[in-house]
């Protein structure tokens, strides 16, 4: 009898193991079925000296070093010691954290674009407005050349985005831009999942097309995001009562898994929209079912209503002078960054372009102009957090990039000149605390395969 109550009890710790070890995993949601793959690089000590110094948090040092050592930032400050290592002279440049361009189609709307690409490109599943069991890192083309142009001029950190034709997109990925025979070997770890979602005119527009399935008015995007929103709530309490053991798992769902994500706080939301009321509705929508839209991405009506954002925390992603290519964007005005600014809005600058990709502090600059124009001036210090700390902060990885300060990653670009002004170039692009690019001594490598054929041109 006791060798039996003995087998009994032995079988029932093995039985009672899978639960126990069920609970404390992650939530469906929770796993990234794509891990990153990505090496840093082999970093170098320097001492980076003499230059004007934009920490990315609002801070400025003239005549300012930063001591990079073990691939992270071990000081900033004036006078500096060396502790024996090489010193760069920065005397009559500018140093920035890297720049981070929260909205690319990079390595999805490749350059150079032919037509094929046009019409039949992978930057959005458009099979049904609910793509959000896509992830759009499995499309991407690591050999997009716009990734070689972004690193030569500053950028270090890119999220990919889905198009925002379906009004579930699916999930982005956020890469370094730098060579990769496939997209997970420059995935970047440890920010916040990020995801696509669309209103206004593109989905409507879409569903409205002979044949397709989907919502053809503002108003049924709207019901449509809410009907989809309810069946995910209901699929996360079922998931949740079952890992407590209160009931079955529901058989999986990859679409309602990630909206599960999203109201748990475990998935960012990226929402495409422009008009103050698209806005504000998708807001309202938010609102209602307990979560956070990370940033309004173009949000070209958004100087409009600065209190909504402020209130629920909400970023606005917006150009500088991108206007009336769309009826959506007639209301778009060139100073809305520094209004949006002056307001207390979180503000980032985005490309939704390899061109502009490459040139986001030129954007930041133009916006700034025009609000100078109208009584609004925001110094360098403040305007270089549109493009390093703030969207930073957007892909959870304000702890390792974004800003200029000890113990962080030494994502570092030592600049020509002022950053904001034309006539600048990246001199020097660190990405931990390794040169990734340097203009004095162009890659001797070969070129991407998207090279071949073009004279063996560089940024």
């Amino acid at each position: 009898m006791r060798q039996l109550g003995l087998s009994v009890m032995v079988g029932a710790l093995l039985f009672a193991a899978p639960a126990d070890a069920q609970r404390s995993a992650p939530l469906p949601w929770q796993e990234d079925p794509y891990p990153s793959r990505y090496q840093a690089p082999v970093a170098s000590d320097m001492l980076l000296r003499g230059a004007t110094i934009l920490d990315g948090a609002g801070g400025r040092i003239d005549g300012g070093d930063v001591l990079v050592r073990g691939g992270k930032v071990a000081a900033v400050g004036k006078r500096l010691a060396n502790p024996g290592v090489p010193e760069v002279d920065a005397t009559g440049r500018w140093i920035t954290p890297g720049v981070i361009d929260v909205h690319s189609h990079d390595g999805t709307y490749v350059l150079p674009l032919t037509e094929i690409d046009r019409e039949a490109s992978d930057v959005a599943e458009v099979a049904t407005p609910n793509s959000a069991d896509t992830w759009i890192e499995t499309a991407v083309n690591a050999q997009d050349m716009a990734f070689d142009r972004a690193l030569a001029s500053g950028v270090t950190t890119l999220q990919i985005l889905p198009g925002s034709t379906p009004i579930f997109a699916g999930h982005s990925v956020v890469v370094k831009p730098v060579r990769a025979p496939t997209v997970w070997g420059m995935k970047a770890a440890g920010g916040v999942q990020g995801f696509k979602m669309a209103c206004g005119e593109n989905p409507k527009s879409w569903g409205a097309d002979d044949d397709n399935e989907g919502p053809t008015s503002r108003q049924g995007v709207i019901a449509y995001m809410r009907q989809q929103f309810a069946d995910a709530q209901r699929y996360k309490r079922a998931v949740e009562q079952a890992r407590a053991g209160a009931g079955a798992m529901p058989p999986r769902d990859f679409k309602l898994e990630t909206l599960a994500g999203i109201l748990a706080g475990d998935v960012r939301v990226n929402l495409h929209c422009y008009r103050a009321g698209d806005i504000a509705a998708s807001l309202g929508v938010a609102k209602e079912f307990g979560f956070r839209i990370g940033a309004i991405h173009h949000a070209t009506e958004a100087y409009k209503i600065p209190g909504l954002l402020r209130e629920a925390g909400t970023c606005a992603a917006v150009w500088a002078d991108w206007w009336g290519f769309k009826v959506e964007a007639q209301d778009a005005i060139r100073a809305e960054a520094p209004l949006l600014e002056q307001a207390g809005v979180c503000v980032m600058m985005h490309s939704d372009s390899p061109a502009d990709g490459q040139r986001l502090n030129i954007a930041a600059a133009k916006a700034a102009a025009a609000g100078r124009r109208i009584g609004v001036d925001i110094p360098p210090e403040r305007m270089i957090k549109w493009t390093t700390g703030n969207p930073a902060k957007l892909l959870g990885l304000d702890k390792q990039v974004g800003t200029i300060a000890p113990g962080l990653q030494a994502d570092l670009v030592v600049w020509s000149g002022d950053p904001f002004s034309i006539y600048t170039h990246a001199d020097l692009v660190l990405i931990g605390g390794a040169v990734a690019w340097d203009r004095a001594k162009p890659p001797a490598g070969p070129v991407s395969d998207f090279e071949l054929g073009r004279g063996g041109v560089r940024p």
